[in-house]
């Protein structure tokens, strides 16, 4: 069974940094492709960032570029994403998932809230 549980979420002030966790287990995670989504409240599920399992390639939405940073632990069956320079559009619940749209399979989620 796929189970993902991520974590790192939290409240913080514009211009902040925060840095996510992913936990994988259920599947062969080095194989995996992996990305993070989000969903800001009232609105649909936004892909935020892709790691390619093989290359290490990532991939950025342009809303994030510049300031998000996906990375994993293959040894760990960990991804990371590090925040930096939040803005308060950033506000939203943030899921791992190795699936590709719909992305149906995600965790519980974590929760970023960035205001003053």
């Amino acid at each position: 069974e796929v189970q993902l549980v991520e974590s790192g979420g939290g409240l913080v002030q514009p211009g902040g940094s925060l840095r996510l966790s992913c936990a994988a287990s259920g599947f062969t995670f080095s194989n995996a492709d992996m990305r993070w989504v989000r969903q800001a409240p009232g609105k649909g599920l936004e892909w935020v960032s892709t790691i390619f399992s093989r290359s290490g390639i990532t991939w950025y939405a342009d809303s994030v570029k510049g300031r998000f940073t996906i990375s994993r632990d293959n040894a760990k069956n960990t991804l990371y994403l590090q925040l930096d320079s939040l803005r308060t559009e950033d506000t939203a619940m943030y899921y791992c998932t190795k699936d590709t749209a719909p992305w149906a399979t995600r965790g519980q989620g974590t929760q970023v809230t960035v205001s003053s």
